[in-house]
């Protein structure tokens, strides 16, 4: 198993039954989505453990070489031109080592979430659909589909059944809203059951959408 990543966790209770691993987007750090933790409302669900990882820092392009936590480099705004393939397949096998460890202490596959915001989400979806087993969910807000043409041939037969919500705030200034379309419209077209939202917001979450993350988790983890 490679070395875990620096990570915070957070357990609803002392034997959860349930882990979500909740990847940042570009720039921040674990501690981005912990409150998330209280905002959800999961009642009745089992107990949850809650991974928050910190991408390992790099200088980004985008951001003219600045170092900063980040899952793979960004040369432009136009995200999917001359992706850097080798950081998000390097950041994958990186997410692949958490589920390892949950799968080692005891959480199956099928009871694991991957959860991820704009860079995250794209992580989430980089790493969910090429897993080898079926995970509970892949939750993808305001993000896209990385890799995408490589994404019909790398897919796992098993990730084909894998849920997915997706959400994307139509006023997106950093992830076009377009771009989350085509992904969505790409991800349907492959078969997969998507559950698609849109909010009157920019690149943020909203009380909405937490709503609606609340009652898309109790549906596939109840």
């Amino acid at each position: 198993m490679s070395e875990l990543l620096e990570h915070i966790q957070v357990e609803t209770n002392d034997n959860p039954g349930i882990a979500i691993i909740w990847m940042h987007g570009l720039g921040a750090d674990g501690n981005d989505f912990v409150p998330m933790v209280r905002e959800l409302d999961l009642a009745g669900l089992p107990g949850i453990r809650f991974i928050f990882p910190h991408a390992k820092t790099m200088p980004v392009t985008i951001n003219n070489g600045y170092v900063m936590r980040s899952w793979y480099d960004i040369s432009g705004l136009e995200l999917t031109r001359r992706e850097d393939e080798n950081g998000l397949r390097a950041s994958q096998q990186d997410i692949e080592a958490f589920i390892a460890r949950e799968k080692a202490r005891g959480i199956p596959a099928s009871r694991i979430v991957l959860a991820g915001f704009s860079q995250g989400c794209a992580m989430a979806i980089q790493t969910g659909l090429r897993h080898p087993e079926r995970l509970a969910g892949l939750l993808c807000l305001s993000g896209y589909v990385p890799l995408s043409a490589q994404l019909g041939t790398e897919r796992t037969e098993a990730g084909k059944s894998t849920p997915i919500f997706m959400a994307h705030g139509r006023y997106d200034n950093v992830v076009p809203f377009n771009r989350a379309e085509a992904s969505r419209d790409l991800l349907v077209s492959l078969g997969y059951a998507l559950e698609w939202h849109e909010y009157a917001m920019q690149h943020s979450l909203c009380l909405e959408e937490v709503q609606d993350i609340s009652a898309w988790l109790k549906k596939v983890l109840g």
